[in-house]
């Protein structure tokens, strides 16, 4: 069967996550439902990774297989006319057969955004972290340097997980002010469960002093998620964006192997 790739935005606040539950509200579920409408047929859709409950997502990436007469326009068309409103289809591609949208993710983009500032805010509660008492933010972007890289990432993992691997490579982390916007950028090959937003919770104890820059160092080498800080609430993260592999990088990989 045709694969599909859609690039898709979605708003958390109601669904508890990405992922397909027992009698909740998931974004899988929400998109499984709008392809059987349209196809008659039970689709598996899979997404890049698994947002966590509460998470936004602005280039979420999904794949899908489906024999149905539609063009990549036409797909877009349908999903978005029964997708639930705070679901959107901004795209949708027509892959190649080994396309997987998980297995295939070569790097993923995050943004945190927190406000800072002494008002909470109303209308973007649930789109940033308020925190009212001013962040040191040259503090935080020295704490935020020792994480760049490949690392054990053990100390910012969440429980319970089956994932066996830890190790990740960070290689973007960018703290920007937009005032009283604070966005902190990620971009690695990989994540692990809640480990940005045990991130950001460190780096914001780092911006209020109870921790100093350098103790990303130690945190790190405890490999034990009671060392780091605690975990920012979901409402703030955003998945930006996915990169994958072009056909051209494989063709060019395999040539230089042989070679």
């Amino acid at each position: 069967m045709p694969t599909y790739k859609l690039t898709i935005e979605y708003d958390g606040t109601e669904y508890v996550g990405w992922q397909r539950q027992l009698n909740q509200s998931t974004i899988q579920l929400a998109l499984e439902e709008a392809l059987l409408q349209i196809t008659q047929i039970c689709t598996p859709a899979i997404a890049s990774g698994r947002t966590d409950a509460g998470v936004h997502a602005i280039g979420q990436v999904v794949s899908f297989q489906s024999n149905k007469l539609l063009s990549p326009q036409e797909w877009t068309h349908s999903l978005n006319g029964v997708l639930p409103k705070d679901i959107c289809v901004h795209q949708t591609e027509l892959a190649d057969d080994t396309f997987h949208a998980r297995f295939l993710a070569k790097q993923k983009t995050y943004e945190y955004r927190i406000l800072n500032h002494p008002i909470r805010p109303v209308l973007n509660r649930l789109r940033v972290w308020h925190i009212p008492k001013p962040l040191d933010l040259d503090a935080m972007v020295e704490g935020a340097k020792f994480l760049e890289g490949q690392h054990n990432f053990s100390s910012f993992e969440g429980s319970p997980t089956e994932n066996t691997n830890p190790i990740c490579e960070i290689q973007t982390l960018r703290i920007h002010e937009e005032t009283p916007l604070i966005r902190i950028t990620f971009q690695a090959d990989r994540f692990l469960k809640q480990m940005i937003r045990a991130l950001v919770g460190t780096l914001v104890e780092i911006g209020h002093g109870k921790r100093s820059p350098t103790d990303m160092q130690t945190i790190l080498a405890a490999q034990d998620r009671c060392a780091a800080g605690k975990t920012a609430p979901p409402h703030g993260l955003y998945l930006l964006n996915v990169d994958y592999e072009t056909r051209e990088k494989k063709i060019a990989r395999s040539y230089n192997s042989v070679e």
